[in-house]
């Protein structure tokens, strides 16, 4: 369709439209010209999506498509290569794969909402979510429907580049954006200064006289300096405010655009008319202070991605892969599970991984915030960016890519970053419905004003639009959340969801799971017997066979096992119940270890003559009355029906009945007690919930101080317990690791998996305690605290301001200038008092540190892949 020549721009680009150009689409009902192919290709393709509202929406012009990627995308097929994409892209459930990626040319709300739309509706796209702030987005697609190289190209078609996420990237956008602040910062900062040289020289003249010719001197190159004030660093107000007004609402950027450019238009014509007042010293004030304020809560949004991305960058480029007998240095990007590497002292560990041999001190505070290395012995899990100490290690891979921790990370703080908290949608709502009574509260003092001192009518209304402006009343809650997620970040406490801060400071109950939460999660098998046909070595065997694929921590004991060949082996058709065990097949025989009693119930029926035997915490089960004297016996003498507090006792049995019993015992965290202690002094309830038997579990409770215990539970009970807990009006905190915990994770209020805890569990929680220490827990509850009492303060402050502000400013007694520098005081005020909540570390958690054994070490943290 010939395009209209009565438009010089591109609709899609607002670029220049070459002469001779013939390319235009209709929207809403009108043909609007395009530059060029790749613009006519992407709006024909918004408008064929049903996505016009883009147009309505977006604050400032599309970004205009390369002219290749309309025609084709073969450049982007390289990302289709498995040994590239095995660099950016991550394993999901059924197949399926996520990676996060980077995206340039994305400007405004309206890009995010177009782009996920258009992905959204692309074939083979399972999920899609994009982060504004960040400018990020995960995708997860189905590899077997579409290629990332077509969801890539569908992109680019309406003019957003992505590409797989690079924290070196990133750090430049970011730099970018900070750099173009400043710029806005420094050009109304020069402005000001300036122009109020100008009007002093200006209210002197109207206090002494002063000729006609001076003071249009003055007034001119006070347009002069104001004009790049309003045209560049107020250009974002009036940006907002467009948007605003094309999606029918009244933002708080309005009354800000509006006080703007009818002080400057109305300055303007009183320097051309040479009549009235001017007011450029305020329009400059009061662009600078704004601006100054949106940049520091910028630079607080960007703090604690810029501390993730520097963890990142920290992982090495290259690698020494063992191959064989020889060595050989690769870089990072080729490695993939299974390879061995040999990390020297001094050596960042290159992908997360396992030690196979080797044993020393290695750094995580990348990750954890701890500063004490923690020992690594054959079998410890390792960080990709830690730093090995003074001892080699050789390491097999694991996790590379976007399947490692930190990348998980990087996906988490994406999760909370794209949320927002009940608290926060309040005040913009709040401040949503302030914003229309302030313009119809200007008018009618305007009305006022003219009507009694037309001379003053027009400075008492931009005074009352100044100074009753709602930005402190909309950053008072989204800067203080940013400054404790990231100072929380820095404690080991890793925040995923957007709520946790608000319900953690409401929270009356905690509840515990005991295994891995508040003990180590580190079992050792104290006791062993063997009690039918079979020799102890074989039930050990079969017991290491059962748990070689299980994440309970209880498989780590077991994972020590050999047998002559020097590798246990694997059953086959393993599946794990939760809370009771697992159960396989290993050469045609079915087996069980877990709970005794679901052990039992394989058996078909006890066979003649057995007897019972006592088990704590279970119902008598049926065993062989006198086990082969080959049977060795456990070191104490003792027997399973024996009590012991502490033991955790297990059974590995097939279908005629119990094998064998294993008597494992497991540490408590040296911190527990004192955390449950500081919890309790902060007014909340303590609970434990365990699958274990009661014997283990009250004693636990007693060494813990722990009143409220609920043993033998099922996952199911758990949630249940945690609804009854809410039922009774209660704000439910639950703290588990393990595949068990899941769904009592999922019911609560907030869920907070440990460090150590398996992929389920994490991906299911709230936040995620990095350093694996439930000192964290408690800094989380007082910073929770804290925030909320800031967040108060900033909301009384931004309301009693306005209280005050208002009439004063109605009256006339408050100048357009006293009115911008107490705006932008107040909004600077709010945003000191958010950046309160990140400085300085908790005296009360360092002292937990020093009093704690340095020598003990705990499990690395392991994020979802």
């Amino acid at each position: 369709m010939p395009a209209s020549g009565t438009t010089s721009a591109c609709y899609h680009c607002a670029l220049p439209i070459p002469a001779g150009s013939t390319f235009s689409v209709e929207i809403d009902g009108q043909a609007r010209p395009m530059c060029c192919p790749g613009c006519c290709a992407a709006a024909e393709m918004i408008i064929g999506g049903g996505l016009g509202d883009y147009y309505r929406y977006r604050e400032v012009p599309a970004a205009r498509p390369s002219q290749e990627s309309w025609r084709d995308h073969d450049d982007l097929t390289r990302f289709d290569r498995d040994a590239l994409q095995r660099r950016f892209a991550r394993s999901e459930t059924g197949g399926l794969l996520g990676a996060t990626l980077s995206i340039e040319g994305m400007r405004c709300a309206a890009c995010a909402w177009l782009l996920e739309r258009v992905l959204a509706g692309a074939g083979g796209v399972v999920s899609i979510s994009v982060n504004l702030s960040s400018a990020r987005a995960d995708l997860v697609w189905d590899p077997r429907v579409a290629k990332i190289s077509d969801l890539l190209a569908i992109a680019e078609r309406v003019g957003y580049r992505l590409r797989p996420y690079r924290p070196d990237e990133q750090e430049a956008s970011r730099c970018a954006e900070q750099q173009a602040a400043l710029v806005r910062l420094g050009i109304a900062g020069l402005g000001m200064m300036q122009v109020m040289m100008f009007a002093v020289g200006l209210y002197a003249g109207a206090l002494q006289g002063i000729e006609s010719a001076y003071r249009d001197l003055l007034r001119w190159v006070s347009v002069v300096v104001a004009t790049p004030v309003v045209l560049v660093a107020a250009r974002p107000f009036f940006a907002a405010a467009r948007r605003d007004l094309a999606a029918r609402r009244v933002g708080m950027d309005v009354p800000v655009a509006a006080a703007i450019a009818i002080a400057y238009g109305a300055s303007l014509v009183a320097t051309v008319a040479h009549i009235g007042e001017v007011y450029f010293e305020s329009v400059c004030m009061f662009t600078f202070f704004l601006t100054l304020g949106r940049y520091l809560e910028m630079r607080a949004r960007h703090r604690g991605a810029a501390a993730v991305e520097a963890t990142l960058r920290r992982s090495p480029a290259t690698a020494n892969r063992i191959d064989g007998a020889s060595m050989e240095i690769v870089a990072v990007e080729e490695l993939v599970a299974g390879d061995r590497v040999l990390v020297r002292p001094g050596q960042s560990v290159p992908a997360d991984g396992r030690v196979l041999e080797g044993r020393g001190a290695v750094d995580e505070s990348m990750l954890t915030g701890e500063h004490w290395p923690r020992l690594k012995r054959p079998g410890d899990s390792v960080v990709g960016g830690s730093r090995n100490g003074d001892s080699p290690l050789v390491v097999v891979v694991e996790h590379t890519g976007a399947d490692t921790a930190l990348a998980g990370i990087v996906r988490l703080l994406d999760r909370a970053g794209s949320e927002r908290p009940r608290i926060a949608e309040l005040a913009d709502r709040a401040a949503a419905l302030f914003v229309p009574r302030l313009l119809v509260l200007a008018g009618a003092t305007a009305a006022w004003w003219c009507a009694v001192d037309p001379s003053r009518a027009l400075w008492v209304t931009l005074s009352v639009l100044v100074v009753t402006c709602p930005c402190a009343l909309s950053l008072a809650t989204p800067a203080a959340l940013t400054a404790a997620t990231g100072a929380l970040l820095e404690r080991g406490f890793l925040v995923t969801r957007a709520h946790v801060l608000e319900s953690l400071a409401k929270a009356t109950d905690v509840v515990f799971d005991k295994t891995g939460t508040l003990t180590r999660g580190r079992f050792r098998i104290l006791r062993k017997r063997a009690v039918a046909d079979l020799d102890l070595a074989t039930c050990e065997r079969l017991a290491a066979m059962l748990e070689a694929r299980s994440e309970h921590p209880i498989a780590r004991a077991f994972e020590l096992v050999e047998d002559g060949d020097g590798a246990a082996g694997v059953a086959l058709d393993v599946v794990a119940e939760a809370g009771c065990g697992v159960e396989g097949s290993i050469d045609g025989r079915r087996l069980r270890i877990g709970r005794p009693s679901w052990v039992m119930q394989l058996a078909r029926e006890p066979a003649p003559g057995d007897a019972a035997i006592d088990v704590p915490g279970e119902q008598a089960i049926a065993v062989p009355q006198e086990p082969p004297v080959s049977a060795p016996v456990m070191a104490t003498n003792q027997t399973p029906h024996e009590s012991d507090d502490g033991v955790s006792w297990v059974a590995l049995g097939d279908r005629r009945g119990a094998l064998a019993w294993f008597g494992l015992d497991d540490d408590v965290r040296a911190e527990a007690e004192r955390s449950l202690v500081a919890l309790e002094g902060l007014g909340v309830r303590i609970h434990i919930a365990s699958g274990d038997g009661e014997a283990v579990v009250e004693a636990l409770a007693a060494k813990l101080g722990v009143a409220s215990v609920a043993a033998r539970v099922t996952p199911a009970a758990k949630l249940d317990l945690v609804r009854r807990l809410q039922r009774d009006g209660g704000v439910v905190v639950m703290v588990g690791d393990g595949v068990n915990d899941a769904p009592s994770l999922g019911g609560a209020q907030v869920s907070v998996a440990m460090g150590g805890g398996t992929d389920l569990a994490m991906s299911r929680s709230d936040a995620v305690l990095l350093r694996d220490d439930l000192g964290a827990l408690v800094d989380a509850f007082e910073m929770a605290r804290r925030t909320r009492r800031v967040i108060v303060e900033n909301l009384a402050w931004a309301v009693l301001y306005n209280l005050a502000a208002l009439p004063a400013a109605a009256a006339g007694l408050v100048p357009p200038y006293w009115a911008a520098i107490g705006m932008s005081a107040s909004s600077l005020l709010v945003v000191g008092n958010a950046l309160r909540l990140g400085s300085g570390r908790d005296r009360r958690r360092r002292g937990a540190r020093a009093g704690s054994d340095s020598a003990s070490c705990g499990a690395v943290a392991e994020l979802p892949a």
